[in-house]
């Protein structure tokens, strides 16, 4: 494993990488994550081929952008910046919940180089929430009740997770600027991951809970959009269950390799 420090469109990102030989896999974060969320994926995978996992702009080890541009497609062009600076040309890519979104906006823009896409409990169509709701949420977390808004939204994702995932993760939520939540909120919200998903037309995957198996779920927007429950897990499936989130993985990537 090697750490490296690679100038991103916004500053400088922070990369995990290591392991050798067969298709590489690029591994990206969730809003508040870092690679460390990735250490049992980038263990199993590197046994194997290479595998690195990016710190998105502002996340981890890498530098916040001066202009607070977090918007999802310029938070593309940090893993360009980091497959480019690393050598890699085609590659598979695993994103969790907004580094889901970030990952299909970029397969959108570069199909030629994805591989394959598989998504951990990403969003699906953000037209569930009217515009009177968004307003509303968006309203709270500039409010002097963000602390509270926002510790209640990410125990919500954290139902069913185990204790030190849960401690941990809300550990790392509460560390997140206010200024750059709302703006990642705001993202998610806008973000309609259709025109992307019509200009990518590899394999692909979806892995979410239960609570993310609705109709506006990621998989329901397009036909043949296989996907996969995982029970007894909450919104952070690869820390709870990454034994059984590691054999859907690799299962995803014979199937890649099985079809070149």
């Amino acid at each position: 494993m090697t750490l490296l420090q690679v100038k991103g469109p916004a500053g400088d990102l922070n990369i995990d990488d290591g392991g050798s030989g067969g298709l590489p896999v690029v591994f990206i974060h969730s809003a508040g994550g870092n690679t460390t969320h990735w250490a049992a994926q980038l263990a199993h995978v590197r046994k194997t081929r290479r595998a690195l996992a990016l710190d998105l702009r502002g996340h981890g080890l890498s530098q916040p952008p001066v202009d607070d541009d977090y918007r999802l497609v310029s938070q593309t062009r940090d893993i360009d910046a980091a497959v480019n600076r690393t050598g890699i040309r085609n590659f598979v890519l695993v994103g969790h919940s907004m580094g889901g979104s970030v990952s299909i906006a970029y397969a959108g823009f570069h199909p030629d180089r994805v591989a394959g896409l598989l998504m951990v409990d990403t969003g699906g169509d953000s037209r569930q929430f009217s515009e009177t709701q968004r307003q509303q949420i968006i309203k709270a977390m500039k409010s002097d009740a963000f602390p509270t808004v926002t510790e209640i939204y990410w125990g919500q994702l954290l139902e069913g997770s185990a204790q030190g995932v849960h401690e941990r993760v809300m550990n790392e939520m509460k560390r997140m600027p206010k200024k750059m939540v709302i703006s990642q909120v705001r993202e998610l919200f806008l973000f309609d991951p259709r025109p992307s998903l019509s200009r990518y037309s590899g394999p692909k995957l979806a892995v979410v809970t239960p609570s993310n198996d609705t109709k506006f779920s990621l998989h329901r927007l397009q036909s043949g959009f296989p996907h996969v429950v995982v029970k007894g897990t909450g919104h952070w499936i690869q820390l709870d269950k990454p034994e059984e989130f590691n054999r859907i993985l690799d299962g995803f990537l014979f199937k890649i390799d099985a079809g070149k």
